[in-house]
């Protein structure tokens, strides 16, 4: 099976050496994505996890299209949050935004932190085309 990759162009992506999405026949893999300006690295909606999700699912759903794909064809989130019970309810919302026809498996846990203090969610997603 051939392998393609996607990347989002992040300075992140060369310096620590993955790519933003992987896919081998029909599986994707998405990294763990957050709120980061692809440009610049530098985090944007600062306190709110409801922005910050929305972009997060902005910035995945380019790399399933660089791989054929799209947010219909995603089978599982993982969402790793700073602080749930804050936040809970905003991620929430803008995931069920993202996926409401679809309603993939999802797992959102609590983490002690992210690599940028401004961060509040890092989401990873895996879809199969087909």
């Amino acid at each position: 099976m051939e392998r393609k990759t996607a990347s989002s162009g992040s300075p992140w992506e060369n310096t620590v050496g993955y790519s933003r999405a992987v896919r081998k026949g029909p599986y994707i893999a998405v990294s763990g994505t957050t709120a980061v300006d692809q440009n610049t690295g530098r985090p944007e909606h600062a306190g709110d996890a409801y922005g910050q999700t929305k972009l997060i699912f902005q910035i995945i759903e380019q790399a399933l299209s660089m791989l054929g794909a799209s947010l219909n064809d995603v089978v599982r989130t993982r969402m790793f949050v700073v602080d749930i019970k804050r936040d809970q309810e905003a991620i929430g919302r803008a995931h069920q935004e993202a996926f409401y026809e679809t309603l993939p498996a999802a797992t959102m846990v609590e983490i002690k932190a992210l690599i940028d203090p401004d961060l509040l969610v890092e989401i990873e997603v895996d879809a199969i085309v087909g």
